[in-house]
């Protein structure tokens, strides 16, 4: 079934329903950092509530998805609409800054990430965690995670562990990592699109 979309200033709602998964994402990026979120992953919750409160951006949704089989479909699926409504949030993207980047510790981990939201759907990944799976989060979905995303926002996301040990603190790391390079790249800090080509 197509996404539904409902879009107002910069806020947008995106609902997907296929035989695996039915999900409501609903975005502001203008808000200030409240995350209502229920994926079904209960890592996955933590990572959302934490990538909404560090960069600003109000995130709720709500994911009915089969996780008795496994993960894989409510994580990807998420990622995919959370990409479009981000995509539908940005509307012409005239005045935003476009690129942002981050490097964020945890303890023993430094996570580093760089976007851009140029139109460009590509993600570069290098990360390799020792746990398979925390709270139901399976750790390989973190990557797949990143992938799908930056497919419906159309942006380049660059994610990049330099140097961890702890599962958990190179997740969240690089989460955190992401919304600060986020919370950059969707700021309003001018009138024009910041393309030489006219378009985005």
């Amino acid at each position: 079934m197509p996404e539904k979309l409902n879009i107002s200033a910069r806020r947008a709602t995106v609902t997907r329903t296929t035989k695996e998964t039915d999900i409501t994402a609903t975005i502001d990026l203008d808000g200030s950092g409240t995350g209502n979120i229920s994926s079904g992953v209960v890592f996955l919750d933590h990572m959302l509530t934490n990538f909404s409160r560090h960069s600003g951006i109000d995130i709720t949704l709500d994911c009915k998805g089969d996780t008795d089989v496994d993960d894989h479909h409510s994580v990807e699926d998420i990622a995919l609409v959370l990409g479009s409504a981000f995509l539908q949030a940005l509307g012409s993207k005239t005045g935003i800054q476009r690129y942002g980047w981050a490097m964020i510790p945890m303890d023993e981990t430094l996570a580093r990430c760089a976007v851009d939201l140029g139109g460009r759907s590509y993600c570069v990944f290098s990360a390799e965690f020792k746990r398979p799976a925390i709270l139901g989060f399976s750790t390989e979905m973190v990557e797949h995670f990143f992938l799908s995303l930056s497919r419906t926002m159309q942006a380049n996301i660059h994610l990049a562990i330099m140097e961890g040990k702890n599962t958990h603190h190179m997740i969240e790391a690089m989460f955190k990592a992401f919304a600060y390079a986020m919370k950059m790249a969707v700021a309003i800090t001018g009138k024009e699109l910041p393309s030489t080509k006219g378009t985005l």
